[in-house]
């Protein structure tokens, strides 16, 4: 039996990286809001992605220099990796990270926080707790979850993802990895630098698939070169436990046909939370994948309801994630009218060196069909790079012919990450790459070289 409804301003189901600003938009603009968290406060990002992989990232990169020692004129004797220090470490930035947001929420006026599974009723209500809640206005950020691929044996097995993966503290023996992309790949080298046998099956024909052909290359030839395995091909993958671990069965056009690991991690890709939260009883649309359908202000086909965030698979990153929130809270409170296709699409792959990516691939403008300028300037001729001894990696820009705005940009390397950026801004800007080639930056950078590069562009062909 439900108890009395309550009535708010406006509602949001979930609070991953959209939500929680959103909240705090509401209540700071005098609206009630109610935020429901069924599990974790802060999301993937907070949880089981960006802060807790990010700081095994850097224990991983620690231990990696360390035994590069010799390189740079000092020697540790038996040094030993920790695996139960180093989930600590991981766990103390994810608690508190998921601490202070849960903290905040609660700590702000006229936003109601509730713990619990959320389900509509109807359009405007939900229930949560035996307890409806009616808003004209109401928000899903619920996030995704890691794919169960069907393949033979895959429920005979004990397999890992991203979110179980986080509970480990020992060192898997042999961790065979099913899925040659972003997640997938940084596990491999973060285990592979703590010390464990690493295979990574994908069943492309190469490593992170929408990347141009050489990036894909370089990015192998990289975790290659710190003894990872890459099994590419693999176009049938079937499961079974084999003496205390797991043997998979692969058919590639090279390799043995079977691998056998002490543990499997399944990175193939992500499924929308949205199966379990009445979105019919809402009249909500999904698509094919069960992503919420929404239009370019992410409304749904729903008047008064909207989705922020993975689960609307107009994205699948925090910075994505967030971007919603601002596109949402700027058209409300601010008359503005912003919408998701004016946005670049921009990400990273944090394997060391990381690769920093906007816009468009060199492949994607050759296809397109327009005259394009294109330049790809090695790593190992960037004077720091050179000095911090990490010389692995490219810069690659492209740009229009015509109008001399950059179309997009791969910098595989030291600080490609952050180096991006500078791009991206005068992408964003709409203005010509002279801008930066005429620019002074500061020596001795990475993104010093940038005026440089880029008065080496050509005809792309």
């Amino acid at each position: 039996m439900t108890n009395a409804m309550k009535s708010y301003d406006a509602i949001i189901i979930g609070t991953g990286q959209a939500g929680p600003p959103l909240a705090e938009r509401f209540a700071s603009a005098g609206k009630t809001v109610a935020i429901i968290e069924r599990h974790k406060f802060g999301g993937t990002c907070v949880n089981t992605g960006c802060v807790p992989t990010k700081t095994l990232v850097a224990s991983a990169y620690a231990i990696h220099e360390t035994r590069r020692g010799a390189e740079y004129g000092f020697v540790v004797d038996d040094m030993q990796v920790d695996t139960k220090r180093v989930k600590a470490r991981k766990d103390e930035a994810s608690t508190r990270s998921s601490k202070g947001v849960e903290e905040s929420l609660k700590g702000t006026t006229n936003c109601t926080v509730i713990e619990g599974h959320a389900r509509f009723q109807s359009p405007n209500t939900v229930v949560v707790n035996d307890e409806v809640l009616e808003a004209d206005r109401i928000y899903i950020n619920v996030g995704a979850r890691a794919s169960v691929p069907e393949m033979p044996g895959i429920h005979d097995v004990p397999f890992l993802n991203n979110s179980s993966m986080m509970d480990i503290d020992f060192l898997p023996e042999h961790l065979i990895i099913v899925g040659g992309s972003y997640v997938g790949l940084e596990f491999a080298q973060i285990y592979r630098r703590f010390g464990s046998e690493v295979t990574v099956v994908e069943m492309g024909p190469r490593l992170i698939g929408r990347e141009d052909d050489d990036v894909s290359q370089a990015v192998r030839e990289i975790l290659e070169a710190e003894g990872i395995n890459i099994r590419l091909n693999a176009k049938c993958i079937s499961l079974e436990k084999r003496d205390g671990g797991v043997a998979a069965g692969l058919t590639c056009e090279e390799g043995p046909p079977e691998i056998v690991g002490s543990h499997i991690l399944m990175a193939v890709g992500r499924t929308p939370n949205t199966s379990d939260l009445g979105l019919e009883r809402a009249g909500v649309a999904t698509d094919h994948r069960g992503y919420i359908t929404v239009d370019d202000e992410l409304q749904t086909n729903v008047p008064g309801i909207w989705a922020l965030g993975d689960c609307n698979g107009r994205g699948a990153f925090t910075h994505t994630s967030y971007n919603d929130y601002e596109i949402v809270a700027d058209n409300l409170f601010n008359a503005d009218h912003r919408r998701v296709s004016d946005r670049i699409q921009a990400y990273a792959l944090y394997v060391d060196p990381p690769l920093g990516r906007c816009g468009m691939t060199a492949a994607e403008v050759r296809k397109s069909g327009r005259r394009a300028l294109a330049v790809t300037y090695p790593m190992n001729q960037v004077s720091r790079a050179v000095e911090k001894g990490e010389t692995q990696g490219f810069i690659r820009i492209v740009a229009d012919a015509e109008t001399k705005q950059i179309l997009g940009a791969s910098i595989l390397g030291v600080g490609g990450d952050e180096v991006i950026h500078d791009l991206l801004d005068i992408m964003y800007a709409k203005a010509p790459y002279t801008v930066i080639q005429r620019a002074m930056h500061i020596h001795p950078t990475v993104a010093e070289y940038l005026p440089t590069i880029l008065a080496k562009l050509e005809p792309l062909v």
